[in-house]
């Protein structure tokens, strides 16, 4: 199973070849951990690392 593109300037996981979240096409498959966030409005963690949009995100991007 190949690993998942993350967009390396807002850590959102991807399928296409445009982030629909900061519209960026920089991304890589050199990742650690991930973040599911589904309710933005009530997640601390959500408001804390400033995430405005739901969804599975990486930890950390290189």
């Amino acid at each position: 199973m190949a690993k998942k593109k993350a967009c390396k300037k807002c850590k959102l996981f991807v399928e296409g070849g445009e982030c629909p979240n900061c519209k960026s096409s920089n991304f890589t498959t050199s990742w650690q951990g991930r973040l599911y966030v589904n309710d933005v409005s009530e997640s601390m963690i959500a408001e804390k690392i400033n995430i405005k949009v739901k969804g599975e995100y990486a930890i950390k991007v290189r």
